[in-house]
């Protein structure tokens, strides 16, 4: 027993940290159900059963290859049956899954290649060049196996499985603090940082999001997936199989409103995750009046706040269904929840305009100035959070944690403030808020405001560099199908909705808002094309 394991704290001695590897999971669903359909993918679905053994399969394929407790399997690929399975496999030998964002180009892959330190590559065979590039990052891999029959592997991820059929690897044994999973922050600001997160740590956020998000999921459920797996996706459908709710995948790598709305109807869904961006795609396109989704209990959506305009469509289009989280990937989604019965469709006295909610179970939030003392009730300050879903920290990164943490405190980055009663209003990211002439500006409030003008379908606030006022905003809008407004005629319409000062000095009508691999507007992405337009010209004028 470590040293650790045995220390003594407030005369209670520790005997054991030892906790389920998390690959248990899927044995359950299996044992409990082993001829439901647990995974849909076009027009093949597999059984619980069939999961559990090709898990087992690829376990054993992977330990005969050299991969053991520790180490760090790579998985570049797009959603898919194999994929997933990869996660179990890897689980299973007490291996870290290292899943990447498909859309990367070949150099980022082969960064976090070596960022991890990667002893086996797992790589769809539509990405060549990624392949190369890792190994060019990382002589020393020992293995590149694919998905999908490819010349740059020497044998494909289905051959590995085929070949250990009917292989029982047994589960590692895994203690609290043992990594399961790097989950790349999207970078931002820097480059992607790898947040460790354990066996133990993700069996609470599990339970936690049972608790907060699907409460009453059953086997009896489908879920539906819309986004990659690699992400907050894949921690959600890890959540839906510690009930044997079926996944249902997108049949095609690319968002397909009308393929979902058919999907649900089909497999009668239950719950899905989104982001924002997608929920807006979905809520406004046709398909939702064509097809029936009565069986919708829970659409969640993360990632990002959700403008008020656009809450009140999906309530129109779905009812009292959608259900609001916020939480990093370092935290795992676990800071606050505002659930489906506290979404009011209609304005009104008791609406808490902006909130994303009180405190998840078992977690507690604090809203903190730049010391790291909590400020008062409706003071604005960074959001911390504590508790049992923060992350070990970034792996192999001690600046970075150092930054992070602040007392026992994971800093969010993210400013807002908390009302008397607990819930808590995002006003924007520290990096996203600039000073005009003095004034600190938050985007998001300035955004909301743009949103309800009837021609504006997105907007993306940010604060650029002036000679006169230091910066000021731009605002890019895209708007809605076969409207017309005058960047003057908007602004003049701001007018009388916000102060002067918080008024965008110029708007830019774009065809699309640049997105991130997830779906989200970044302001990073959003700055980045305005340069490449030359557009960050400073207008001046009178404050």
């Amino acid at each position: 027993m470590s040293g650790e394991n045995q220390a003594i704290r407030g005369g209670i001695a520790r005997v054991s940290n030892r906790v389920m590897n998390l690959a248990h999971l899927l044995d359950q669903a299996a044992r409990r159900f082993p001829d439901r359909v647990g995974f849909v993918w076009g027009e093949r679905s597999w059984t619980w059963s069939q999961m559990s053994a090709r898990a087992k399969a690829l376990a054993a394929a992977l330990a005969e290859r050299g991969v053991s407790k520790g180490d760090r399997v790579l998985v570049h690929s797009k959603n898919g049956e194999e994929m997933w399975i990869s996660l179990f496999a890897t689980l299973r030998l007490g291996a870290v899954w290292v899943p990447t964002n498909f859309r990367l180009i070949p150099d980022e892959v082969a960064y976090l290649a070596s960022a991890s330190g990667a002893k086996a590559f797992l790589c769809h065979a539509e990405f060549p060049a990624h392949a190369a590039a890792v190994q060019a990052a990382c002589p020393a891999l020992e293995l590149l196996a694919s998905f999908g029959e490819a010349p740059f592997a020497a044998i494909s991820v289905g051959a590995m499985m085929a070949q250990h059929d009917g292989a029982a690897a047994p589960l590692a044994d895994v203690e609290y603090d043992d990594p399961c999973w790097f989950f790349f922050t999207s970078g931002t600001t820097g480059r992607p940082k790898a947040a460790v997160l354990t066996h133990g740590q993700m069996a609470f956020v599990i339970t936690n999001h049972l608790a907060d998000l699907t409460p009453g999921a059953s086997e009896q459920d489908a879920a539906l997936v819309v986004a990659p797996l690699s992400h907050g996706a894949g921690v959600h459908q890890l959540v839906q199989t510690a009930r044997a709710v079926k996944t249902v995948l997108l049949p095609g790598d690319r968002f397909d409103a009308e393929e979902a709305w058919r999907l649900i109807a089909e497999h009668r869904v239950a719950n899905m995750f989104t982001v924002p961006t997608i929920l807006k795609m979905l809520v406004e396109h046709p398909g939702v009046d064509r097809h029936d989704h009565s069986t919708l209990r829970h659409v969640i959506y993360a990632g990002a706040p959700m403008y008020r305009e656009d809450q009140k469509v999906a309530l129109r289009k779905l009812g009292p269904v959608i259900v609001q989280y916020f939480g990093l990937g370092e935290v795992t989604g676990n800071i606050t929840v505002l659930p489906a019965a506290l979404h009011e469709a209609e304005d009104g006295p008791n609406l808490k305009l902006g909130t994303c909610g009180f405190e998840r179970t078992g977690m507690q939030v604090q809203i903190q100035d730049d010391s790291g003392a909590e400020v008062a009730y409706g003071q604005t300050g960074e959001i911390c959070v504590c508790g049992p879903a923060v992350f070990a920290g970034y792996y192999d990164n001690p600046e970075a944690n150092a930054k992070a943490f602040r007392n026992g405190w994971f800093r969010t980055g993210d400013l807002g403030i908390m009302d008397a009663e607990g819930f808590v209003y995002i006003t924007g990211r520290a990096s996203d808020m600039y000073i005009s002439g003095g004034s600190n500006i938050y985007p998001r409030e300035v955004e909301e405001k743009i949103l309800t003008h009837p021609a504006i379908a997105e907007v993306a606030v940010l604060g650029v560099p002036d000679p006169t006022w230091g910066e000021i905003g731009v605002a890019v809008c895209v708007l809605k199908p076969g409207a017309s407004v005058a960047e003057g005629d908007l602004v003049a319409w701001m007018g009388d909705k916000m102060a002067r000062y918080k008024l965008p000095r110029r708007v830019f009508f774009w065809e699309e808002l640049p997105k991130s691999g997830y779906g989200k507007i970044t302001k990073k992405m959003v700055r980045e094309e305005l340069e490449a337009r030359g557009l960050l010209a400073p207008a001046g004028g009178a404050q």
